[in-house]
């Protein structure tokens, strides 16, 4: 009886090792990311405490606009941070 061939499978080869070294920050990114979260919740304190007539004078309520933008692009900054 004669014989069935074998099958012949290439042999494993691992993937290339990433040689990429991981990519870190600048130093200034965490201070001005903290910085502006707490920017703007002083900047919201300052608005509530000052009946709406401070940190700027004459535009109201947009002051806690500005509070919650300052602290919403401390977040955005949290999303890249490494």
């Amino acid at each position: 009886m004669p014989e069935s061939r074998s099958r012949k499978k290439a042999t494993y080869t691992p993937p290339a090792a990433k040689s990429a070294a991981p990519k870190v920050n600048p130093p200034w990114f965490v201070p001005v990311m903290v910085g502006l979260m707490v920017a703007g919740l002083a900047w919201i304190v300052v608005t509530y405490l000052s009946q709406s007539k401070y940190p700027i004078p004459g535009i109201e309520q947009w002051n806690l606009a500005i509070g919650f933008v300052l602290i919403i692009a401390g977040f955005g900054m949290t999303t890249r941070w490494r």
